[in-house]
């Protein structure tokens, strides 16, 4: 027998597909789909397979992956402060990550005291193997195989699985990393601009241009709360007022570009093919939204004695610039352009008419006759002629 002969007739299939197929999956749910249809394909009795990721995100610390032979996969958040909770605590995980080995669970005969391998042993499950996935940076995520045939996994089982958990570790590695990324990157700079970021687009200056509904709020009344207020509660005020404004915006399919202390910069782009008439609707809509979700927080803030939230928004519709600006070492992926100055000129005009939400001329013209009020001409700095500023008629 020669050797590329006996090389064909010894690899195990199971490794074969993880080094010449797995590679090629890029998304997570996808992989770990497909790793527990290989596994039970090799003739290995696996019931369930679970991957605990955990990652860097605003608003859960990790992702759970869970795929049951016929039953397909489920995917669940993790919320910040869930390892502290005793659903957590009395699960194999901790073991895992604290004392980073392999854990078995013979579960056939026995009443476990983890409440997840009570759980399983109702589901017919007969072994529980947890064990770490050593990233190459140190950072370690876990996985859990489970088996319901009698007897558990066999020797020969777990041999096969272990050395292959060193090759879907190193894939779900490249997962993680990328997915940490977009994470971050959706977090600090937007989910658009983050996109265009990963796609390599880095270089100072480089942008496009494109037409949007820019949107400029800011909250009323921040300096003197800042200073009468402790720190905490300032922080506690601004997420308030952020969260409000912030989810209208992407709820309407707009983009946070940045926040300026108590500002914050945002848009609406204009699809290829869209009707800015359409988009103008759609940002307008989200003003709204933004006010009666302020309104809500008032009310609860009436109730415990704080001062209510005033804001002044302001909407224009124009050009801009869309991409990276700043230094050689430190950029931002930002809007410029006249139409953004515009806004946030137009903005102040809130304090002179009274009114919360003001639009520009443009943005007025675009919305169905009746639907907004003329407020005036007024004075906005750098700029030579008094200027048409339009209120919601609602």
């Amino acid at each position: 027998m020669d050797e590329e002969t006996s090389f064909r007739v010894y690899v195990d299939p199971l490794a074969r597909w993880f080094v010449a197929e797995a590679f090629r999956i890029t998304d997570t749910t996808e992989l770990i789909k497909a790793t527990g249809e290989q596994i039970v394909a090799a003739g290995i009795p696996l019931y369930r397979l679970a991957y605990f990721q955990r990652t860097l995100h605003p608003e859960f610390s990790g992702k759970g992956y869970f795929w049951r032979r016929g039953r397909g996969i489920e995917v669940g958040a993790v919320p910040h402060g869930y390892e502290l909770g005793a659903e957590y605590r009395d699960n194999p995980l901790p073991k895992v990550y604290a004392q980073r080995k392999i854990f078995r669970y013979r579960l056939e005969g026995t009443t476990p005291e983890a409440p997840v391998l009570r759980q399983l042993q109702t589901e017919g499950a007969t072994d529980y193997v947890a064990l770490p996935l050593f990233f190459s940076g140190g950072h370690v995520d876990a996985l859990s195989l489970v088996s319901d045939r009698p007897g558990g996994f066999t020797a020969a089982d777990l041999d096969r699985l272990y050395h292959l958990h060193f090759a879907f570790t190193r894939m779900v590695e490249i997962h993680s990393l990328r997915d940490t990324a977009a994470n971050l990157l959706d977090a600090y700079v937007g989910r658009a601009a983050g996109q265009r970021i990963l796609a390599g687009e880095v270089k100072r200056g480089e942008g496009q241009s494109l037409d949007a509904v820019i949107w400029y709020c800011d909250l009323r009344g921040f300096t003197r709360a800042s200073d009468d207020l402790p720190r905490d509660s300032v922080i506690c005020l601004l997420n308030d007022y952020f969260g409000a404004m912030g989810a209208a915006v992407t709820t309407a399919g707009g983009e946070i570009l940045k926040f300026m202390g108590d500002g914050m910069l945002a848009m609406l782009p204009v699809g290829d093919g869209s009707d800015r008439a359409k988009t103008a609707a759609a940002a307008v809509d989200a003003a709204l939204e933004a006010r009666r979700a302020v309104t809500a927080l008032n009310a609860g803030r009436s109730e415990t004695g704080q001062q209510p939230l005033r804001f002044g928004l302001a909407l224009h519709i124009g050009e801009v610039m869309f991409g990276n600006i700043g230094a050689s070492q430190r950029l931002d992926f930002t809007v410029i352009g006249p139409a953004v100055n515009y806004a946030a000129r137009l903005e102040k005009a809130c304090a002179a008419t009274g009114r919360s939400i003001v639009l520009s001329q443009p943005v007025a013209e675009l919305l169905p006759a009746g639907s907004t009020v003329a407020l005036g001409l007024h004075d906005f700095k750098d700029i030579d002629q008094p200027q048409p500023v339009y209120g919601l008629a609602a």
